[in-house]
């Protein structure tokens, strides 16, 4: 445990307990009584912080002033709950990578959190798995891909791809030059956004279909405004882009419209309750195929208004359906 950590585990133990023991601090923090005086001697006079010996309890405490109030460090220092809550989001974190590839790089960062707190540090870990994400058909990048584009995206440099389109007969192989602008992770599937060299356009990628990734050291990705960005990938219906949206109206029955209506189907949404109770949701959508599927979910209880092509479309869905069930 570094000084910093120390420092950390000092504060938070008399905040925790109001008066803390000599002893105490020595057990919790694991150093010589030189040590653990040093630090408090370094924490009241280079660190203004307000510790005073309590002879009465036989213990160190915040000055009467601080009693009952927050007392931080100067620099970056967090509260319990705040140590916590990063704990938290890490292992939340952990749970997108499958492979182990983010939290390797993270761990390091854990630890020094771990350690900061003044409680227990196997009470601190087991916190962490009370954190469960449950994902479903999720698609394995491999890391060392997902290290050369992630790599390649903060450097700002361009990318060499093997790309496998998806496809009859197992798609497509193709080399492709591009200029990465940002990664994204969509229903547990990580896709790179970037500037196709080849096509001259914006194109995204998923990361499970790159067989090789070479970055070119030399040559400086194209950057694009985050606006344009945003103007081209994330007007359609989830991970469908590119091309002029349409509008889809579907009217969600009142059974489950309830349920429904908190859900953010597209940030541009459009919505309004109808009188019988049911819900009437208006979104974009360039590609109909992720629409379709997600309003299959609720097949019986939604109706597509418009356009007539979506409608036709999920009543197709819906007939082969019941005909594959009859066959």
């Amino acid at each position: 445990m570094d000084r910093t950590e120390r420092f950390y585990k000092i504060e938070m133990l008399i905040r925790s307990r109001g008066c803390v023991s000599f002893a105490e601090m020595r057990e919790q923090l694991e150093v010589s009584p030189a040590t653990l005086k040093r630090d408090l001697q370094y924490l009241r006079e280079r660190m203004d912080a307000p510790i005073e010996y309590d002879a009465a309890e036989n213990g160190y405490r915040f000055g009467q002033q601080w009693r009952g109030q927050r007392h931080e460090l100067p620099g970056i220092w967090f509260s319990e709950k705040e140590l916590h809550a990063l704990l938290t989001m890490h292992q939340m974190m952990a749970g997108l990578d499958e492979n182990g590839l983010l939290s390797r790089h993270l761990q390091p960062m854990l630890d020094k959190l771990t350690g900061m707190l003044g409680g227990d540090e196997v009470e601190a870990q087991e916190m962490t798995r009370r954190i469960k994400l449950i994902s479903t058909a999720r698609r394995r990048v491999p890391s060392e891909h997902f290290e050369t584009v992630g790599s390649a995206v903060v450097k700002r440099r361009r990318l060499k791809l093997r790309y496998r389109k998806r496809g009859p007969g197992g798609g497509s192989v193709s080399e492709r030059d591009v200029s990465p602008q940002r990664l994204v992770h969509y229903r547990n599937t990580w896709y790179l956004d970037a500037w196709c060299h080849a096509s001259d356009g914006l194109r995204r990628f998923a990361l499970d279909a790159v067989e090789a990734a070479e970055v070119l050291p030399d040559q400086v990705a194209r950057s694009l405004p985050l606006k344009e960005l945003e103007g081209e990938l994330d007007q359609g219906y989830g991970i469908f882009a590119g091309g002029d949206p349409q509008w889809a109206t579907v009217i969600f029955g009142a059974g489950i419209a309830a349920w429904v209506s908190s859900e953010e189907w597209h940030p541009s949404q459009r919505s309004e309750w109808l009188p019988d109770g049911r819900w009437q949701l208006e979104l974009p959508f360039v590609d109909a195929t992720e629409l379709l599927m997600d309003l299959l979910r609720h097949a019986g209880q939604v109706e597509v208004v418009s356009p007539p092509a979506l409608r036709e479309a999920f009543a197709k869905r819906l007939t082969h359906a019941v005909a594959a069930l009859d066959a």
